[in-house]
C-alpha cells in the first residue's frame, strides 16, 4: 500500500459542526489526532480535537497555515470556498480532492455532470433572469448554491411568492427542475479507497418533512432490483469523480422501480448515521480509513435500523424518547441553543421489525413538532 498514513499522524477537518465531531471520534479510536478548523469558537466539533483553529472559511493565510500544520485534509461540508481549497491542495494532502465538492456546490454544474457520466436526473433548465421564467411553469425551482434542508427552495404550483423569486434570482441564477413523481426517495453512502476499490452502504428509505429530514429506514428487505441500479450508479459517480472518502447520493425511487439522481453531497450524510449501529462499519470510519490511504472494508447490515433527527424544539423530549425506546441509542451533538429546526442530535433503532415503529404513535407525536 502506499500513502497510508499511521495512527499518530494527524487528520486536519475544515469544518467542526456535528459530521466533524463525528469524524473525529472515529478517527480518535483508530488511533489518529484530530485537528479542526471552524470560524464559530462554540464548535461542537472542538471538544472533541486534540487542537482547533477559529478563523473564517475565507481567510486564506490562516487555513494555509492549519493545512500546512497537519498529515491530511479532509472537509466536513460542502458549503466551502472550493476555490480556495483547490489552490491550497497544491500545499496540502488532500486525497480527497475537490472534483466531486466544486461539481456538487452548483446544482446545474452538478446535474450537467451527472447527466454527462450517463446518470439519470430530472429535466431542468437554468433560470438566469426573470425573463426565464413564466408563472405557468412548474416544478420544483431552488437556488443554484448554498441551499440545504429545502432552504433556498420554491414549489411553482400556481401560488409561489413571485417576490422572494426575483429577491433570490437578485442574488445567484436559480434552476428549475421538473416534478418527479417518485414512489419514495433513498439516500445512498457510497465510499472509495486510494486502491480505487468501491464499496455502497445499503440505501435508507427517508421520510422529509418542510425540506428537513425526518427519518431514514433501512431494511435487508430492500427491492433487489432498485439496489442493484442504485449500486451501479453510485459507483459510476464515485469513479468518475474520483472519489477518495464518502460520498452521500439522493436517488428518487419512480414507481416504475427506475432511479433518479436528486443531490451529491461528497461527504458523510445524515441518513447515513444509522450505520455507526447498524453496520460494521460506519460511514465515518470508511471516510477515516480511505483519506489515510488504507483499504476500506467490505459493509455488512447487522439489523434493520431506523435513525430519527432530533432537531430544536425535540430536545425537550429527550427523556420522553428514552422512556419509549429504551433500547434506541440516543446521540446529542452539545451544539448549545436549541434553536428551532436545528440539528441537535438524532437517535437509531436497531431491530427486527422496526419498520413498525414508523406508525407508532410516538412517531406520530414526532413528525407534529417538524
Amino acid at each position: 500500500m502506499t500513502n497510508v498514513l499511521l495512527p499518530g499522524a494527524t487528520i486536519g477537518i475544515i469544518g467542526a459542526g456535528q459530521l466533524g465531531k463525528m469524524l473525529a471520534q472515529s478517527a480518535q479510536k483508530m488511533g489518529y489526532r484530530v485537528a479542526m478548523y471552524d470560524p464559530n469558537p462554540q464548535s461542537c466539533g472542538f471538544a472533541v480535537a486534540n487542537s482547533y483553529t477559529v478563523a473564517d472559511f475565507s481567510d486564506h493565510d490562516q487555513l494555509l497555515a492549519f493545512v500546512q500544520s497537519v498529515d491530511v485534509v479532509t472537509y466536513e461540508f460542502e458549503n466551502i470556498d472550493g476555490t480556495l481549497l483547490d489552490r491550497l491542495a497544491a500545499n496540502s494532502y488532500l486525497p480527497q480532492g475537490t472534483h466531486l465538492l466544486l461539481t456538487s456546490q452548483d446544482r446545474l454544474k452538478e446535474k450537467n455532470w451527472l447527466n454527462a457520466i450517463g446518470v439519470p436526473t430530472v429535466s431542468f433548465r437554468g433560470i438566469y433572469s426573470k425573463e426565464d421564467l413564466s408563472r405557468e411553469d412548474r416544478g420544483v425551482l431552488k437556488t443554484t448554491r448554498w441551499g440545504y434542508d429545502g432552504k433556498g427552495q420554491f414549489l411553482l404550483d400556481g401560488q409561489a411568492d413571485w417576490d422572494a423569486i426575483e429577491a433570490s434570482l437578485a442574488k445567484q441564477p436559480l434552476i428549475l427542475e421538473a416534478f418527479c413523481e417518485f414512489a419514495y426517495e433513498v439516500s445512498v453512502i457510497v465510499a472509495r479507497d486510494l486502491q480505487g476499490a468501491v464499496k455502497v452502504f445499503p440505501p435508507s428509505v427517508n421520510e422529509h418533512i418542510h425540506g428537513v429530514l425526518c427519518t431514514s429506514l433501512v431494511t435487508g428487505d430492500f427491492d433487489a432490483a432498485v439496489l442493484a441500479k442504485i449500486v451501479d450508479q453510485a459507483t459510476v459517480i464515485a469513479e468518475a469523480g474520483h472519489l477518495v472518502g464518502v460520498c452521500g447520493i439522493e436517488f428518487f425511487v419512480t414507481q416504475d422501480g427506475d432511479i433518479v439522481a436528486n443531490e451529491l453531497a461528497p461527504r458523510p450524510h445524515n441518513s447515513g448515521h444509522y450505520s455507526m449501529e447498524g453496520c460494521n462499519v460506519s460511514q465515518f470510519d470508511q471516510h477515516i480509513l480511505a483519506i489515510t490511504g488504507r483499504p476500506i472494508r467490505d459493509i455488512y447490515l447487522w439489523e434493520d435500523s431506523l435513525m430519527v433527527n432530533i432537531l430544536g424544539q425535540h430536545m425537550p423530549q429527550i427523556e420522553a424518547v428514552i422512556e419509549a425506546f429504551p433500547e434506541a441509542m440516543v446521540h446529542v451533538y452539545d451544539k448549545g441553543e436549541a434553536k428551532e429546526q436545528r440539528k441537535m442530535g438524532h437517535f437509531t433503532l436497531t431491530q427486527a421489525g422496526v419498520s413498525e415503529v414508523l406508525r407508532s404513535d410516538f412517531l406520530q407525536a414526532w413528525r407534529q413538532l417538524f
